[in-house]
């Protein structure tokens, strides 16, 4: 058999599609036992609004559409871009919340969120997001990861009832935003086929490193509604 060593973008598809797969297999009781041995419950100290405690915001396509229609300017493409082609441009699977010069979200004002109503799903959900994770012998497994012990009460009682709902919509989103990376993982497969185009660590690391020192510009297509949306970002 010969052994055909897949590229970057074809392995992460693959590897968000066995996820998604592996996702929809977990079983909900268990899902339902950790959030009911976590027991957490949010003091309000505001820390997870902060990209001290969290790298940033992810917005799902309707957050995006949801944000935009509050404030247009409070988004920015995520960052971290997946891919880089040979003329320096950069892909992103979608966008994330702004954050303002000390590091607290746009939507941060006195500790409470400006539009709670309306806030973003991952907002919603956290901190019970599930991750597949190898533990310290190598063994890989769904585990919940949050920054524990940083911010908010632990070990709380939760009625099974609670605990259930938040199973259920904490996999929602976890199958929605896998869904959006294994659409955007597709559409810059097919991009990049008919354009000629493929991705260039060696490029990706360079423009990367000018844009931190702040020498550069990047151009950005962020992924959007199936299609992409070229943004130009300032160091």
């Amino acid at each position: 058999m010969i052994n055909v060593k897949k590229n970057k973008i074809e392995s992460r598809l693959e590897d968000a599609r066995e996820e998604l797969a592996g996702l929809k297999k977990f079983p909900d009781s268990e899902f339902v036992g950790i959030i009911k041995e976590l027991g957490f419950r949010c003091e309000l100290c505001a820390r997870c609004c902060t990209n001290e405690f969290n790298d940033h915001v992810f917005l799902l396509d309707a957050d995006l559409e949801i944000i935009r229609q509050i404030d247009p300017d409070a988004v920015t493409p995520a960052p971290d871009p997946e891919f880089c082609d040979q003329k320096g441009n950069f892909y992103v699977s979608g966008y994330a919340l702004r954050t303002k010069p000390d590091g607290s979200c746009v939507f941060l004002e006195n500790k409470r969120c400006k539009i709670y109503d309306n806030r973003p799903t991952i907002c919603r959900v956290y901190p019970y997001m599930l991750h597949q994770e190898a533990d310290e012998f190598g063994k890989v497994d769904w585990r919940q990861i949050s920054g524990l012990n940083e911010h908010g009460r632990y070990n709380s009682k939760i009625e099974d009832s609670e605990c259930e709902a938040i199973a259920r919509e904490t996999r929602a989103y976890e199958e929605a935003y896998l869904k959006q990376m294994i659409d955007f993982f597709e559409a810059v497969k097919t991009h990049f086929r008919k354009n000629s185009l493929k991705h260039v660590q060696r490029i990706y690391d360079r423009k990367m490193r000018e844009f931190l020192k702040g020498e550069c510009e990047l151009e950005v297509f962020g992924y959007c509604k199936g299609g992409f949306e070229k943004q130009k970002l300032k160091p």
